[in-house]
């Protein structure tokens, strides 16, 4: 595909951009230095490194959309933790209900009144009645297959290629021509030995996957996130709600990163079904917590009489989930501010508008300069993408992108203020976005064009 991209250019305009940004960050990069010492690749998380194609900011603090780096420098947020911190960064009644609840005791092991309040607030926004807790989606996918599996008695499960639905072995799978193999180094054949991977779209693939009879659990995101978005085809969830049935499949929705786009996420949205909802990231305003939603009939495998055992480390009469974090006083006081007090629909539509606000700025930047680029937007969550039409699946997403591209905007609106989501994703609004940072971005963005097409 003709791009209408210099790319040798490009090359040279990100080798002046990533000089500039080495010389604006010597603390950073000091600190970093120093922490190699005691962290691999001088950090706490290998992807705070290795997401980016410049080094790593240390962060001092941040307020609402906007943080400070250790060198002074002062960004307007579109990444927001990958939308972990999509209510923004300090919001109020969050900052305030995690400090009162520090005050009087954060972990016993014993439920709260939170618990209770968060648990009916996620029956009605997401329709599924009965809730359990972790502290990550990875978690929360854990405990879905597992009860999955004693649910239906079977061991396969089907993800869609793009997707992330956490570091689970058995979910870092992924397609080489009909083959699932290994998307990671360290996680083995035997991982993903019952885990098939479906292009996104794809309906006569899913049917043939099902077909086997052996599939305990179907699990999809409302839309592709981690490939810019893909967007579902007319018809798809709803066929997906039908071939998961006629199968005897349970179906997950995965609204990890779709929960902060509407309220009650595109499952409430779009008015799709499923046995199990997983939510995570965003939902404690920044604090760990995911929740896992589920039928009735799922609930019934959980509440229930158990067999006592005497013993630890022999077989017990009970389902593998859980942990000894999960639904902590810490985790409920943090959910219940940011969905009774930030996630409002008010403020979701909102930020609905501002994100359709940056799409169409976005747009008309690359309009004035003769490019017929792809901008979109769902829910809080905007970009662009260089072609005129939007990708059916995760591989066309990858063939109508441009990486190097993409790493010279980062460090460019970097430098310029902005941080920018990645080469995964396009920017996002949070609970505290206001129309002034829209036209910074949008600003910022145009100067990046203008460079890029000059």
């Amino acid at each position: 595909m003709d791009h209408g991209v210099d790319l040798d250019r490009v090359s040279d305009l990100k080798r002046r951009e990533d000089a500039r940004f080495v010389d604006k960050h010597p603390r950073s990069l000091a600190l970093r230095e120093r922490a190699r010492t005691t962290m691999p690749l001088g950090v706490p998380l290998s992807w705070m490194a290795f997401l980016y194609d410049h080094p790593p900011l240390f962060v001092d603090a941040a307020e609402g959309a906007h943080f400070t780096d250790v060198d002074g420098h002062r960004y307007l947020d579109m990444s927001l933790g990958i939308t972990v911190a999509s209510t923004g960064h300090t919001a109020e009644p969050v900052v305030r209900a995690v400090s009162e609840r520090m005050a009087r005791g954060i972990q016993f092991h014993l439920p709260t009144e939170d618990a209770v309040i968060v648990s009916e607030e996620l029956v009605r926004r997401w329709g599924l009645p009965k809730w359990q807790y972790q502290l990550s989606s990875t978690q929360a996918n854990t405990d879905a297959i597992h009860l999955a599996r004693l649910q239906t008695g079977r061991e396969r499960i089907v993800v869609f290629e793009g997707k992330y639905q956490g570091h689970l072995a058995e979910l870092l799978a992924v397609r080489d021509e009909r083959k699932t193999v290994p998307e990671y180094l360290g996680v083995t054949g035997h991982d993903i030995a019952r885990t098939t991977v479906v292009a996104w779209n794809d309906l006569d693939g899913v049917a043939d996957a099902l077909a086997s009879g052996d599939v305990a659990l179907l699990i999809t995101e409302p839309a592709l996130t981690n490939s810019g978005i893909v967007f579902p085809s007319d018809g798809f969830h709803a066929e997906l709600r039908r071939l998961t049935r006629e199968h005897g499949t349970l179906l997950a929705i995965d609204e990890t990163q779709t929960l902060s786009m509407a309220f009650g996420g595109l499952v409430r949205e779009w008015g799709l079904e499923a046995d199990l909802v997983i939510l995570g990231k965003s939902l404690g305003g920044g604090v760990p917590v995911a929740a896992l939603g589920m039928t009735e009939e799922v609930s019934a495998l959980i509440d229930r009489e158990y067999a006592t055992y005497e013993v630890s480390g022999e077989e017990v009469d009970e389902p593998a989930i859980g942990g000894t974090l999960f639904g902590s006083a810490l985790s409920m006081a943090a959910a219940r501010a940011a969905l009774l007090e930030v996630w409002t629909e008010e403020t979701q539509h909102q930020m609905q508008q501002l994100a359709r606000a940056l799409a169409d700025g976005m747009e008309r930047v690359i309009r004035s300069h003769g490019r017929e680029w792809d901008a979109y937007q769902l829910g809080n969550r905007a970009g662009y993408r260089f072609a005129p039409t939007p990708p059916r699946n995760n591989q066309e997403a990858g063939a109508y992108d441009l990486p190097s591209v993409r790493h010279f905007q980062r460090v460019f609106m970097a430098n310029r203020g902005i941080w920018d989501f990645g080469w995964w994703g396009g920017p996002a609004i949070s609970a505290q976005t206001t129309s002034e940072d829209v036209d910074a971005y949008i600003g910022v963005f145009a100067e990046f064009i203008e460079e890029l097409l000059a």
